[in-house]
């Protein structure tokens, strides 16, 4: 297998010529077309002046012209920098200015939102240039123009290139958050990436001729590594699909003979629970694949019985482990695929561990820590933070809570840190409570995470007006939908006069939780 994306791609084409790679609509890519694009991308951002290690960032939904940018910016031997389709303005110019990206790929106006409209009086001193994939922005260079500029520059350099990317440098820089609450960027490299997903897909058992709705968002890893790059690999049809609506994901499975749809746990609840969905065709799915959340076992049996899928796969990963750390596999029973996130793979360590380091009993609770080639390189221009992560060994920390049964198999019990996952979505408390309390309402802020049916959970927060400032619920969640990431909108607000403190003068999140089941009752 090839190392490195740019070379996987045209070893792809070659293996696959005349095989569908993309299918977006109306645009259609096969594996030959799709290296071909690749490379006209290239020349356009050599021509744009992209150097080798330069960072150009990606801030728009599944589509096409997404992939295609991206194996472009890479051939040309950038970091490719993802971005939230969730984001506001501020959280994307934050991630800019840290990647310090040259150039922005982006739409015009997507479901109400105008993107280079949204980065409006942002410091932004290292963006050069803003290209729209589709649609049009007012100070922005339209892809068409972008690419036919690129006719400047012999193929052959392009190709020069792409063959000196290598295996260690670096694909991308894909934002997670900590709980400093400052968004840091996981650097991950080609050649990590390419190993852990030809692993992945071996135990999926994705395969040519699959075709893969990618519901998952590419900002993510699930939908670009698990999602376009697993396809690359072995040859399956990518089929983006911009904004998740059940309907719509029904009426595409049938239409487009789609045999492989990954997401989170909610994605099937929403699916089982529509009531058109007998209705629809859906005698081609096959494989699924899920994780991020807890799963009742009877969503497992439901979706053998009622979707029709022969294959579902549960795992667990993190951002900081390009994104894959332990599966189950094909043939475990559904409560082992419910209840653990199976076992790592192949030539990854997974233990354990107490506070001092030291691995703990089987089905005793510790620490998950992992060691491996899947490991990050790094928190971008962060020594500090890598350092907290990964430890002198090589094991990094990952924050979770975990058991570990005596067959290796990893169930998720817990969080040392106050992370909380809304369908699908990472949350991080002190992100949250830094933008509300930038906001200049609030003394003080707390959230915390509370059980959800649909979601599995959402955030509370708990705020303390600032002098002089009248805040109601209303008030405190239409500024937050304003000004964060919908997922990270708390659903619930308390106003109090205080927040309980610990001996230590810290905000008692234990205290916040009890308070908050005796709220919901």
């Amino acid at each position: 297998m090839e190392q490195t994306i740019p070379r996987l791609v045209q070893a792809s084409a070659a293996a696959y010529a005349n095989d569908s790679a993309v299918e977006d609509g109306d645009l259609r890519l096969s594996y030959a077309e799709l290296a071909e694009a690749g490379i006209d991308a290239a020349r356009a951002f050599i021509a744009a002046g992209v150097e080798p290690g330069d960072r150009v960032a990606i801030w728009a939904p599944n589509i096409a012209e997404w992939i295609v940018a991206a194996i472009g910016l890479q051939s040309a031997g950038a970091t490719l920098v993802t971005l939230s389709t969730r984001w506001k303005g501020a959280e994307a110019g934050y991630a800019l200015r840290k990647s310090g990206a040259r150039l922005l790929c982006t739409l015009g106006d997507f479901l109400g939102m105008n993107y280079v409209d949204a980065l409006a009086g942002q410091d932004l001193p290292d963006l050069g240039r803003i290209i729209v994939l589709r649609g049009s922005a007012a100070g922005a260079t339209s892809w068409a123009d972008f690419t036919r500029a690129g006719a400047a520059i012999p193929r052959e350099q392009a190709l020069d290139r792409l063959n000196g990317v290598a295996p260690e440098d670096l694909s991308d820089l894909i934002f997670t958050s900590g709980t400093t609450g400052r968004p840091k960027a996981v650097a991950t490299m080609h050649g990590q990436n390419i190993r852990a997903f030809t692993a992945w897909s071996e135990v999926t058992g994705l395969r040519a001729g699959d075709r893969y709705l990618i519901v998952n968002p590419f900002f993510h890893s699930f939908g670009y590594k698990a999602g376009w790059l697993a396809c690359l690999i072995r040859g399956a049809t990518a089929i983006p699909h911009a904004v998740f609506d059940v309907p719509e994901v029904l009426k595409r499975i049938g239409e487009e003979d789609i045999s492989v749809l990954p997401g989170a746990p909610t994605l099937y609840q929403s699916i089982l629970s529509h009531p058109d969905l007998k209705r629809h065709d859906l005698s081609n799915l096959r494989l699924a694949v899920t994780g991020a959340a807890a799963i009742p076992v009877e969503l497992i049996h439901r979706m053998r019985r009622e979707l029709g899928f022969d294959t579902i796969i549960t795992g667990y990963g993190l951002t900081e482990t390009c994104g894959v750390v332990t599966m189950c596999r094909f043939d475990d029973d559904p409560e082992t695929i419910a209840r653990t996130s199976g076992r790592a793979i192949p030539d990854v360590e997974v233990r354990c561990v107490d506070a001092e380091g030291n691995e703990v009993s089987r089905g005793e609770p510790g620490e998950v820590v992992v060691r491996g080639y899947n490991v990050m390189r790094g928190y971008f221009d962060d020594d500090s933070e890598t350092r907290k992560a990964i430890d002198a060994a090589g094991w990094l920390h990952t924050g979770d809570i975990g058991v570990m049964d005596e067959r290796g198999y990893l169930r998720i019990t817990d969080r040392i840190k106050d992370m909380y996952i809304v369908g699908g979505f990472n949350c991080y408390p002190a992100e949250i409570e830094n933008l509300m309390f930038g906001s200049g309402y609030f003394a003080q802020v707390a959230v915390i995470g509370v059980p959800d049916e649909r979601q599995g959970e959402v955030g509370m927060a708990f705020v303390v007006p600032a002098i002089d400032t009248e805040v109601s619920e209303e008030s405190v969640i239409a500024w937050c939908r304003d000004n964060m990431a919908n997922y990270k909108v708390p659903r619930s607000v308390r106003i109090v006069d205080e927040l309980p403190l610990n001996a230590s003068g810290k905000v008692s999140k234990l205290e916040l939780r009890e308070r908050a089941k005796s709220l919901r009752g």
